[in-house]
C-alpha cells in the first residue's frame, strides 16, 4: 500500500513539475496584446492558461493528500503509534559494550624526553 502510494506520490510530483514548465509567465501576456505571440492557439486566447492552472492545481491538491496520507502512515506501523522519541527494538536487544577502565596516567618520570634537535 505504501509503495504504491509513493509511486502515485512521485508521478504527481513529475507532472506537476511538467505542467509547471508548460505554463507561460505573467510577462508573456504583454507582448500577446500588442499583436505578437500565439493568441489564437489552441486552447484559445485564455483557454490553455486557464486549464493548466487548474490542472496544476488539481494535481496540486492530489500531492498534498498523499503527502499528508504518507506521513500518517509512516507513523502508524503494525497497528502501534511510533513516536519520533521511541527507541525501535533492534537497539534495545543490543547487549551492553563492556566498560574497560582507563589506564592510570603516568607521572612525569615515566615520560619519555622529546628527541633533541
Amino acid at each position: 500500500m505504501i509503495q504504491a502510494l509513493t509511486v502515485f506520490h512521485v508521478l504527481l510530483a513529475l507532472s506537476i513539475v511538467g505542467l509547471v514548465l508548460l505554463q507561460q509567465g505573467r510577462g508573456a501576456d504583454a507582448g500577446a496584446g500588442f499583436g505578437g505571440g500565439s493568441s489564437g492557439s489552441l486552447f484559445g486566447a485564455r483557454g490553455a492558461a486557464s486549464f493548466l492552472s487548474r490542472t496544476t492545481a488539481i494535481l496540486a491538491t492530489l500531492f498534498f493528500g498523499t503527502s499528508l496520507t504518507l506521513a500518517y502512515l509512516s507513523g502508524h506501523v503494525d497497528n502501534k503509534r511510533l513516536d519520533i522519541m521511541d527507541v525501535p527494538a533492534a537497539q534495545q536487544s543490543q547487549p551492553d559494550m563492556p566498560v574497560v577502565a582507563p589506564e592510570p596516567a603516568k607521572s612525569g618520570s615515566d615520560v619519555p624526553a622529546p628527541p633533541a634537535q
